[in-house]
């Protein structure tokens, strides 16, 4: 009796395949698929939007402190202003250069002499860079699994929806094409849903990837012309 009542609702009123009313009729194993799928597609713009957003910032933020730095001014007014309290990663690798060549200028001339500042500043330099990039890395994660999985999710919910389908139909002995239409572009749409959301994770992923990868190569950059620097100085106190 149940399946007669599901196999009859299959056709949709009017031949009516809206996305809503595909959604509505679906079983519900396809709707919390579906449900599962648009949450997530929702998430992934909300991530792509939050790192495009932070690779705008933080960009700016490091060719105007290298601006700064550059421009010949006092290093240790430049640590006073920007990384003892450092609000973007490039000041956070500047501030931990600093923090560690000023407690390393305190030891003796030959202990300098020999490398170890520049060994102690390069090791706090390289902690910092990792860090910094491990936070700006968070939810990627996110992005790559959705892209990769999305699909398989979707295919789930159409296969079941197809299986529910076919029971339905199997029951009324009606192979009517307004019958067997409407079931089959439920499960379908279950589908559509996991490409709309794995698509743009998987073009934000590998776009996102890219960038954070050249700002991590900038913040390495700095961190290997700063310590040059500071490891210069450190040999003229000798």
């Amino acid at each position: 009796m149940d399946r007669t009542v599901d196999a009859a609702n299959l056709a949709a009123p009017n031949g009516d395949l809206s996305l809503i009313t595909l959604f509505l009729q679906a079983d519900i194993v396809v709707k919390l698929v579906m449900i599962l799928l648009l949450m997530a597609s929702i998430w992934v713009w909300a991530v792509i939007f939050e790192k495009i957003t932070a690779l705008r910032r933080i960009n700016r933020a490091a060719t105007a402190f290298e601006d700064r730095f550059w421009s010949g001014g006092s290093l240790e007014d430049l640590y006073e202003q920007e990384g003892v309290r450092p609000v973007h990663p490039m000041a956070a690798v500047f501030g931990a250069a600093m923090g560690e060549w000023r407690r390393s200028s305190r030891v003796a001339g030959a202990d300098m002499a020999r490398g170890s500042v520049r060994d102690r500043i390069d090791r706090a330099m390289n902690v910092t860079v990792v860090r910094e990039m491990e936070r700006l890395e968070r939810w990627m994660v996110f992005l790559a699994s959705v892209g990769s999985i999305g699909p398989f999710i979707g295919l789930f919910g159409t296969v079941w929806g197809i299986m529910h389908s076919f029971s339905a139909i199997a029951a009324m002995h009606n192979t009517n094409l307004s019958v067997v239409a409407p079931g089959i572009a439920e499960a379908l749409f279950a589908t559509a849903i996991g490409l709309v959301a794995a698509i743009p994770a998987v073009l934000a992923y590998n776009q996102i990837s890219t960038a954070l990868g050249r700002f991590a190569s900038r913040l390495e950059g700095f961190g290997v012309e700063f310590g040059a620097i500071l490891s210069r100085q450190s040999e003229e106190r000798v």
